[in-house]
């Protein structure tokens, strides 16, 4: 079997341009479960692993480097930083307000016929009140902790000490909390059947579905950024000191 079986979803996600719309039409954990081969991936999914080999291949032959592509590779930390707050953040805080509505709706309207929406609404609770108060902490604390790092560090001057430690302490509790969202997530797809509307869904049912199956894509990519090239980078450039 070629090499590319035993390298990580991580790495792949990083190097084969496009490899993470692969990966999220076959249920492969790409962020929080980055650090698996992709063998182990295959597996854990139920997946043919060389058809999904080829596909990969194809993608790394033929596809075009994205804007988003070099921006991984040229990009530093503040520049990342700006990109995940304002396309990530935004996103999350907007879809979490409206979804959070138009969930409330579609259960008054459906909850007593379809008791899965209960489930969906529990979690989907769940993961509001983790990623809020998550994303603020980030935007406050740890990224302009590692923006002023990065600045110090290109004109020479001495990493500034930060409060707590050291930046793998809250990267440590960021990526934990990224687990539990990632968990959440996948909650509520099992509850929601795989975003399969009922017979009788109405066209908010369908906003629903669609809003949460988005949000989840989004949530993806986002934690893909901060746990496979945010957090590594800060961290090593917080150990050159």
């Amino acid at each position: 079997m070629p090499a590319i079986i035993h390298e990580t979803v991580r790495d792949l996600a990083l190097r084969v341009p496009g490899a993470t719309r692969v990966f999220e039409r076959a249920g492969i954990d790409y962020c929080c479960g980055g650090g698996q081969t992709l063998e182990a991936a295959c597996a854990a999914a139920g997946i043919d692993g060389d058809e999904l080999i080829g596909k990969l291949n194809e993608l790394e032959l033929s596809s075009p480097v994205t804007e988003l592509d070099r921006m991984l590779k040229e990009a530093t930390l503040e520049q990342l930083i700006e990109h995940i707050v304002s396309k990530h953040h935004v996103f999350t805080a907007d879809e979490l307000a409206r979804l959070d509505q138009l969930l409330a709706k579609v259960q008054s309207r459906h909850g007593e016929n379809h008791p899965e929406l209960a489930k969906v609404g529990h979690a989907f609770c769940q993961l509001r009140d983790d990623l809020m108060p998550h994303m603020m902490k980030e935007e406050r604390i740890l990224f302009p902790y590692i923006t002023d790092m990065e600045r110090a560090h290109s004109a020479g001057r001495s990493i500034p000490m930060p409060p707590f430690g050291t930046v793998s302490n809250p990267i440590r509790m960021m990526m934990h909390e990224h687990d539990v969202d990632g968990a959440l997530l996948r909650d509520i797809r099992e509850a929601s059947g795989g975003f399969t509307l009922p017979a009788d869904a109405c066209m908010s049912f369908r906003a629903l579905y669609e809003g949460l199956e988005e949000l989840e894509r989004d949530l993806h990519q986002h934690i893909h950024l901060e746990n496979n090239v945010l957090f590594p980078r800060a961290m090593e450039m917080e150990s050159q000191g």
